[in-house]
């Protein structure tokens, strides 16, 4: 059990993103002339990013997801599951105004190129991996869509989302859809005690465990650190 997780965490890492992240990201109509200024500003909006997207598939328990919520060991699992971490960093970075909202853009963009990458290093087809891409994008923005009607609503609003796309109206166990609606609920409530400010220059997130050991030790994080370019 668990070794796609372990392959995939052994062929994508963050030191093949890092040199390239500027050429991953189109340049905003907003960068050019006169622009010089918003250019730096966004480069650090996209390495922190980068980060922020990192954490989703680094620091998440991708096993502990499988063996609690009883999903199959596979690919599409692994997309549901940093679907659902990436998404709350949407929400979050949201609230962050214009640059909060261009965060988000990027955290999008570099998601869909590590499926790609990732589709590849598993020896996809690729008119396979094209024909699947296609629908999972149809499929995130549609539980995009779908979380952030939960997440306005009440535990039961927030359940009946998860179910229909986390669990894809598989789940058969109560316990589950329960344990998720608490999870999602906690790391909301995590993410915002974050500074949006440090969110923004360093995107280092981290994640509470599925199954908290301590339920005391929901604390406020602490501030990351880093030097005056944010990085």
């Amino acid at each position: 059990m668990a070794l796609l997780v372990r392959v995939l965490r052994n062929q994508t890492s963050i030191s093949q993103w890092v040199p390239v992240c500027s050429r991953l990201i189109p340049v905003s109509p907003t960068q050019g002339q006169g622009g010089r200024a918003l250019s730096g500003t966004s480069q650090k909006i996209k390495i922190a990013a980068l980060r922020m997207y990192t954490s989703c598939v680094e620091k998440t328990d991708f096993e502990e997801f499988f063996l609690r919520c009883q999903m199959p060991d596979t690919f599409n699992s692994w997309f549901l599951i940093t679907l659902l971490h990436v998404w709350m960093c949407l929400v979050r970075m949201k609230q962050e105004g214009r640059s909060g909202k261009y965060m988000c853009r990027i955290i999008v963009h570099f998601m869909w190129e590590d499926v790609q990458q990732r589709g590849r290093v598993m020896g996809v087809n690729p008119y396979i991996l094209k024909k699947n891409m296609i629908l999972m994008t149809n499929h995130f923005y549609a539980a995009i869509l779908g979380y952030d009607e939960g997440i306005l609503s009440d535990d039961h609003g927030l359940a009946a989302a998860l179910w229909r796309t986390f669990f894809n109206g598989k789940c058969e166990d109560p316990r589950h859809l329960e344990l998720l609606v608490e999870y999602v609920r906690k790391q909301m409530q995590y993410l915002d005690s974050m500074n949006g400010e440090d969110l923004l220059l360093t995107g280092e997130v981290s994640w509470r465990p599925l199954v908290e050991k301590n339920p005391q030790s929901i604390l406020k994080p602490h501030s990351p650190t880093y030097n005056d370019q944010g990085l």
